[in-house]
């Protein structure tokens, strides 16, 4: 029973890890868990800039991104287009921002 639980463990681990290990696999985890799996599968993920200058000026540890064919709030039919994706130790991870 203890091999059963430490192999289900250390296969979480994994998978939090491979989920979390580029910024932009980060950012389809983040938008497939807020409900939208088909945009997050399809959708091509680009660098944002806002206002000519480059989030990462801003945040050393953070980046924006935007998808280019962003899904639809279904509460407010507002795009999700704009995220800030930071870096914490060797993980990446993402937060819908609005004109970052």
């Amino acid at each position: 029973m203890k091999k059963v639980k430490l192999i289900i463990f250390i296969s979480m681990i994994v998978v939090v890890f491979l989920l979390h290990s580029t910024p932009k696999m980060a950012l389809r985890t983040q938008v497939f868990f807020m409900g939208y799996p088909k945009a997050a599968l399809t959708s091509e993920i680009i660098d944002y800039e806002y206002k000519n200058i480059k989030f990462k000026e801003k945040d050393s540890n953070s980046r924006g991104y935007a998808f280019t064919n962003p899904p639809i709030e279904k509460a407010t039919q507002g795009p999700l287009d704009t995220y800030r994706v930071k870096r914490i130790g060797i993980l990446y991870f993402a937060d819908f921002i609005k004109d970052i």
